[in-house]
């Protein structure tokens, strides 16, 4: 899976038509794991992506595919 480093605005998951950047604000985290799920009902993620970008303490990534 493609990882770039996204964009910290806007907040949340937001398609752009090619792919999906995803932004969130934590002022004490020092790691943050997206979790990716196929279904609401599994219980476990299809895929983990660490988010390795922050910018002013938002912690964002952009996953193209």
């Amino acid at each position: 899976m493609r990882v770039w480093p996204g964009s910290p605005h806007p907040l949340g998951a937001t398609w752009d038509g090619q792919g999906v950047n995803f932004s969130l604000f934590s002022q004490h985290a020092t790691a943050v794991v997206l979790c990716l799920f196929e279904r609401p009902e599994d219980a476990e993620p299809s895929a983990s992506v660490p988010m390795p970008s922050t910018t002013d303490r938002f912690w964002h990534c952009y996953l193209p595919d």
